[in-house]
């Protein structure tokens, strides 16, 4: 098997990581409550369930993605977190108690956090001018897991027997039907799944040169990776993980002033990198930059107001509309069909446009949703069908700009970090987000009766968000050449 074939088995494998986690939050978040109710859990343990399993993930995703970045072995770390996962699964199938459900969201969120090293693969092994389409392709699979999660409950509510000792109901199906769903993905990741690098990525090597001529043509348009570039001689020898060495040896032997460092470097640099990407790694210097900052608020600003919105439907439905089980179900079906289409739009539109501006787009869009919102769902006026339009229009503008801000923050960050410790920095950053997921629900769940104050501090961190992006604007950029480069001439000094 060729290495291109294995690359795209790989990238499906990953994809089937992403389908599964939307299954499980879909297949479980329905049931869990009065699976809580019938341990004689308070209704507090509901919140703690849902936030046990982000809480995990948040503080297992950096473990992952620095384990990733040293060892380069993601296979590993798969397989390991896919234990957590069916581990964590079965003790919710098991559901003797409510501490033990709670353990069961804890266990499994461990398993989520393996995502960091997912993101830290997938940046090593895609050229930059393709990352984002990629990314998009990976994130649209969990919103189909979110979309089709929903159709298992249908024969998971009909369970009721015993197996062995144990009960199998609408309430502990779930449990058991993941843990088998993992344990499949489990042989799928042994068999299907390659630890690749960039170095012996023959595909890589080949694609690069095209990418990065498409980068300085779009640099003559006004883009600032050709001045970067430009403004040193080193930094096209220093990133050696994805140029063919032939011809990086010939172009030093026409700069005589190149002579020296890049022949040794280049070809050593894979294995140099490997043993200890951390070496020369300040965690100061990668994060505290004025463009990071900006990506990790406008991760965090997102994913709050995000699940804060989450949060406040349901309620709001039940209480203007009379919507139940039924309603709830395909208003959430109307809304995953809106994001994949809208994920798979942002794929073709990244090809095309540069990531800060599919950002500043998404940001646009969700500004106007909050506005929408504040406008005419804080305090409903008119009739049943007319406070229906409106609520619909709320809700499309929102999901709307979700998949831009998503795809975009992800892209730009994994190429203003630097490439050797991707997984750490990817943890990082959805740490952050892990963060603001718990947060966001805490924040709405109890103003869902003040909506002019929780919507309006949402338009506040929307329009923060927004003054920082465009204040940052022409740093938002691309600049792994003059990472690479910066790094190797400290190492240097």
């Amino acid at each position: 098997m060729d290495t291109q074939q294995k690359k795209k088995l790989s990238f499906i494998t990953i994809g089937l990581i992403f389908l599964l986690s939307g299954i499980e939050y879909a297949v479980i978040l329905p049931t869990i409550w009065r699976y809580l109710q019938i341990l004689d859990a308070p209704p507090f343990f509901l919140g703690l369930g849902l936030s046990a399993f982000s809480l995990s993930g948040l503080l297992s995703g950096p473990l992952f993605g620095h384990w990733s970045d040293r060892t380069r072995k993601t296979k590993t770390i798969l397989l390991l977190a896919n234990v957590f996962e069916i581990v964590g699964n079965f003790m919710y199938f098991l559901g003797y108690s409510k501490w033990l459900l709670l353990s069961s969201r804890l266990v499994a969120g461990i398993g989520a956090g393996a995502g960091s090293s997912i993101f830290g693969y997938l940046t090593r092994n895609t050229v930059s001018g393709e990352r984002a389409q990629v990314f998009a392709a990976i994130m649209a699979c969990r919103q189909a897991g979110l979309l089709i999660g929903p159709a298992f409950n249908i024969f998971l509510r009909l369970c009721d027997f015993k197996l062995g000792p144990f009960v199998v109901n609408k309430y502990t199906s779930p449990g058991l039907f993941m843990c088998g769903m993992w344990l499949l993905l489990q042989l799928a990741v042994a068999l299907l799944y390659w630890d690749l690098s960039p170095a012996e990525s023959s595909e890589l090597q080949t694609v690069v040169r095209p990418k990065q001529q498409q980068q300085q043509q779009q640099a003559d348009d006004g883009e600032e990776e050709e001045p970067l570039m430009g403004a040193e001689e080193e930094p096209a020898d220093t990133y050696g993980a994805v140029i063919v060495d032939p011809q990086q040896e010939s172009e030093a032997q026409c700069s005589p002033g190149r002579l020296s460092p890049p022949p040794p470097s280049s070809p050593a640099s894979p294995k140099a990198e490997e043993p200890d990407p951390f070496e020369d790694f300040s965690a100061r210097k990668e994060f505290l930059r004025e463009e990071v900052i900006v990506l990790l608020t406008t991760q965090f600003i997102t994913l709050f107001n995000q699940t804060a919105l989450e949060t406040m439907v349901t309620p709001l439905t039940q209480r203007y509309f009379g919507f139940g089980e039924l309603g709830n179900s395909v208003m959430y079906s109307l809304c995953g069909v809106e994001v994949i289409l809208g994920f798979f739009f942002v794929r073709w539109l990244s090809s095309r446009v540069a990531d800060r501006a599919v950002l500043a787009a998404g940001l646009v869009i969700c500004a106007v949703a909050c506005v929408w919102c504040l406008l005419f769902l804080a305090k409903p006026r008119g009739g049943y069908s007319v406070e229906l339009a409106e609520f619909g229009v709320g809700v499309f503008l929102q999901l709307l700009g979700l998949p831009f801000v998503a795809v975009a923050t992800v892209s730009l960050f994994s190429k203003v970090t630097a490439e050797k410790t991707q997984g750490f920095s990817q943890g990082v950053r959805r740490s952050i987000g892990g963060v603001a997921t718990i947060l966001g629900p805490l924040w709405a769940g109890g103003l869902t009766g003040n909506l002019y104050l929780m919507l309006g501090m949402m338009m506040a961190l929307l329009l923060l968000v927004m003054v920082m992006v465009v204040l940052s604007y022409e740093r938002l950029v691309e600049p792994p050449v003059v990472q690479h480069a910066s790094d190797s001439t400290e190492s240097e000094g």
